[in-house]
């Protein structure tokens, strides 16, 4: 793992909210704005922009939390901007801060952690619990 960052780099990520990232479950549509889990995932994509320039060939990044605090509704066809701080690296542990907009208006905020490990042990890891799953 290198790092070529220090505490208050910032990564952006820029999307347009889609259809398919509305609030919607098995029971059909509960509002047509940015999900909150939609709004997570993206979240934690800015965040790994700093792990995608931090771990070397034999490694991966794994989440490890998501901490969201949604602040306000984004409609289909906004540009939501996502501002990922970096916070720390601490051993393998990267964790940032983020701020999602659309335009002026704070839709979110909250923290993202993700490590870095070895592939082999990241392989290890999905052999193991899909041994465990055939043994259940």
């Amino acid at each position: 793992m290198k790092n070529p960052f220090k505490p208050g780099d910032i990564k952006i990520y820029e999307k347009i909210v889609q259809l398919d990232e509305t609030a919607t479950f098995d029971s059909g549509q509960v509002h047509p704005f940015y999900a909150t889990f939609a709004l997570g995932r993206d979240a934690e994509w800015a965040g790994r922009l700093f792990v995608l320039e931090m771990k070397e060939e034999h490694e991966e990044g794994i989440g490890t939390f998501l901490h969201i605090e949604h602040r306000s509704p984004a409609l289909i066809g906004e540009t939501v901007h996502i501002e990922s701080v970096l916070e720390e690296v601490k051993g393998n542990k990267v964790i940032c801060s983020y701020k999602a907009f659309a335009g002026e208006r704070l839709l979110a905020e909250g923290r993202t952690g993700q490590k870095i490990i070895d592939k082999n042990r990241f392989n290890r890891i999905i052999e193991n619990l899909n041994e465990q799953r055939e043994k259940a």
